[in-house]
């Protein structure tokens, strides 16, 4: 059921928002979860990618789920919604190597490449997300 007037339920609606968003928009969308160890650290569950992040992700050609890759985030092709990292490369017929695209979605963060803009941007949302928790506890 919608309960909110400025949202739309409607896929195409929807479909047309996603893939027409101001690259402002795309960074939020562009978000990818942290490993356990950062959740409890910096109490936030995901973040938006940046280029210096490490991260790890399943190695596709494993049917293993514990065989992950790790490497360094290198581009956020935010027109493309994907991203790119160091360690995940092929070689072409002729001998040049290419970086493969990667959906940040299936990412995990393990390491976050940390300025002022960002813990200030950490910090804000731990003090937004502790605000819910009292609102809801009703404390």
């Amino acid at each position: 059921m919608k309960r909110s007037q400025r949202v739309t339920s409607s896929r195409r609606k929807c479909r047309k928002a996603h893939f027409t968003a101001a690259s402002s928009e795309r960074r939020k969308i562009m978000s990818c979860g942290l490993s356990k160890a950062l959740r409890e650290k910096y109490g936030v569950r995901s973040l938006p990618i940046k280029r210096g992040d490490e991260v790890s992700f399943p190695n596709h050609k494993s049917q293993n789920k514990k065989d992950r890759i790790q490497g360094k985030v290198t581009t956020v092709y935010r027109k493309k919604y994907c991203i790119y990292v160091d360690k995940y490369t092929k070689e072409k017929q002729n001998g040049q190597t290419v970086n493969i695209a990667l959906k940040p979605s299936i990412c995990r963060i393990e390491k976050l490449y940390l300025n002022k803009d960002r813990k200030e941007y950490i910090d804000r949302k731990t003090k937004a997300a502790e605000k819910l928790k009292n609102k809801n506890t009703g404390a």
